[in-house]
């Protein structure tokens, strides 16, 4: 049995391209004084906003009653309705940009973090040796977990 769906091969594509972009360039941001593209808002908004677009676009075209269904609630009362579909509405709008903005916080929160703990390890080096061998293992596990993250 074939299946040959090809809006889903079309979104399928896009997205594992999208997928191996972001790790790879992730992985090469955990490499010492390299430049991360993702820990930019702008690059991450770049990807996001189209994404968002395609999506919602494909949502409309394709099932506009159950798109539309999500702006009003079932059971929401009459009086409530005209401020409700606004305040949805501001929310659909909101939803690439506040995605690319927690993205963006969360890969630079790691990477500085990192940063951060290997400039204490070497300062700490010319000073204590125990110390710096705490802060060294501290490192090594955090660099792990990034590597698992990425």
């Amino acid at each position: 049995m074939t299946m040959h769906n090809t809006k889903g091969r079309t979104w399928s594509l896009m997205l594992v391209s999208l997928i191996i972009f972001i790790a790879t360039t992730n992985l090469l941001g955990l490499l010492p004084h390299s430049f991360t593209p993702t820990t930019q808002l702008s690059m991450n908004l770049a990807m996001a906003i189209p994404l968002w677009a395609g999506a919602v676009i494909m949502g409309f075209r394709s099932k506009i009653k159950n798109a539309l269904a999500h702006f009003l609630p079932q059971g929401t009362p009459t009086p409530l309705i005209p401020m409700l579909v606004i305040i949805e509405t501001i929310s659909l709008l909101i939803q690439p940009m506040a995605l690319a903005v927690r993205l963006t916080a969360n890969i630079t929160a790691g990477h500085l973090l990192m940063h951060l703990i290997g400039s204490a390890t070497l300062a700490m080096s010319t000073i204590n040796l125990p110390s710096t061998l705490i802060i060294f293992t501290i490192l090594i596990l955090l660099t792990i977990l990034e590597i698992a993250v990425a």
